[in-house]
């Protein structure tokens, strides 16, 4: 059922096998959210820049984490709690938890940053230089948490080479365009292959539903002229 690796994320602590199992499981998934920067959720205006840039690290971080969980613990069933006493199976959950989140902060940056800049006088290349910020901003923050050394270099390469392929009036605002955390939730989950084979449709699905409602709080929230004030030259 687990994929093996090292794991770079010192979040197995002796002091959670003393819990009882389910409370083991709550507190495990409630440090995850601590660890990579999912703060209390505002729910006011987002109207500047930093505020983008907030919104999108914690909900890539939640949605992340809703759905890679979600779909462990479908799969193993009873066995859930029972596993987050098994090293090799922490450390293979250590991994795709920061892989799977990301996926996610990539799809979502680029979104973010459309959706809010659409319709202003704003470059490509200024678009571009606020997704990144995003991005790297949130990937460096949780660095420490790394899976592997090359982790967080690795991830801002790609989201590098992806923002220059992006057309940011129109496939940046689309749902299609969220095409890395559903390709990412299905590879790294530590679950067998044989079995992600029968999952992959439905496991896909779960994470496309739930950026419905994230993209549906983005566009109710965002002042598009303050933040697009903020960005012009």
């Amino acid at each position: 059922m687990l994929r093996n690796g090292p794991s770079g994320m010192d979040w197995n602590s002796g002091r959670l096998y003393r819990f009882s199992p389910m409370r083991q499981v709550f507190a495990i998934a409630r440090d995850f959210l601590n660890n990579i920067g999912l703060r209390r959720r505002h729910a006011g205006k987002i109207s500047t820049i930093a505020q983008l840039g907030d919104f999108t690290a914690t909900r890539a971080a939640f949605v992340s984490q809703k759905t890679l969980y979600g779909y462990v613990q479908t799969r193993m069933g009873m066995n859930y709690a029972k596993n987050f006493q098994d090293e090799v199976f922490l450390a293979s959950l250590n991994i795709a938890k920061m892989h799977v989140f990301a996926a996610c902060l990539s799809d979502l940056a680029i979104y973010t940053v459309a959706e809010a800049l659409h319709g202003a006088r704003i470059s490509h290349e200024t678009c571009r230089a606020i997704a990144r910020h995003c991005f790297r901003s949130a990937i460096e923050e949780n660095e420490k948490f790394a899976p592997t050394e090359r982790w967080a270099s690795d991830a801002i390469s790609e989201f590098d080479t992806r923002l220059m392929d992006t057309i940011w009036e129109f496939g940046a605002l689309k749902p299609e365009n969220f095409t890395r955390s559903p390709l990412a939730l299905v590879r790294w989950s530590p679950i067998a292959p044989e079995l992600k084979r029968h999952d992959t449709e439905i496991v896909e699905n779960s994470i496309k539903f739930a950026w419905l409602e994230v993209r549906e709080e983005f566009r109710r929230r965002v002042d598009r002229q303050a933040i697009a004030s903020e960005a012009a030259p």
